[in-house]
């Protein structure tokens, strides 16, 4: 077993183990997009980070690609942390502003501004859909194409693929089409209006009634 400490607490992880699993395996909850249980790690949102060591040396990694190692201090929620995720967020806002899980995450943070350029992009490259293509449905028919600015997921000469069975695998866990939000001034970038809806309760039930 590796021994580490995350958030002040003691901890054990199994060889191999990822920072990820380790502090959600303890209850430490720690935001991803490009992250899902059966697929590779990949470490492209960078929502996941945490803080690793002390003083002038700590810093941040991508906590699904991290291994536990010995000795290792955590950090999830330092606010040089929570300033990344906000910082992340917001470039996220700026590529997809009406993903619902990304605008949830946001409100999660109290993420107030996009001070960014709005995209309106319905790709924020986190990879899912080309990794349950490639590791879950075995078809490999899509894939990263060009790098930087340009990189996009598409098929191989953007053609048609005869390897793709239309299962829909790549839609059920792309974080940008899962839910639309569906606010209407997408302009604005962050919308916040589901963090305001107070859940519904037998006391306003009755009164509506």
């Amino acid at each position: 077993m590796i021994n580490l400490t995350i958030n002040g607490l003691p901890a054990s992880a199994g060889e191999g183990a990822t920072l990820l699993e380790t502090a959600r395996f303890l209850g430490f909850e720690i935001p991803t997009l490009c992250h899902m249980e059966g697929l590779s790690p990949y470490g492209a949102c960078r929502l996941c980070v945490v803080e690793i060591g002390e003083g002038p040396r700590a810093k941040l990694v991508s906590s699904c690609t991290y291994p536990a190692e010995e000795g290792l201090i955590v950090r999830t929620t330092s606010e040089r942390v929570l300033r990344a995720r906000r910082m992340v967020l917001e470039l996220l806002l700026s590529s997809c502003p009406q993903s619902k899980i990304i605008q949830d995450l946001a409100a999660a943070h109290n993420v107030q501004q996009q001070r960014f350029r709005q995209e309106y992009e319905d790709c924020i490259l986190c990879g899912l859909c080309v990794r349950m293509c490639e590791e879950q449905m075995m078809a490999k028919a899509i894939g990263f194409r060009h790098r930087g600015e340009k990189r996009s997921i598409g098929t191989p000469f953007n053609k048609h693929s005869d390897e793709c069975r239309l299962c829909g695998g790549c839609i059920y866990v792309c974080p940008a089409c899962q839910l639309r939000c569906t606010y209407t001034e997408p302009e604005k970038g962050v919308c916040g209006g589901c963090a305001n809806c107070a859940p519904a309760s037998m006391e306003t039930a009755c009164m509506m009634t």
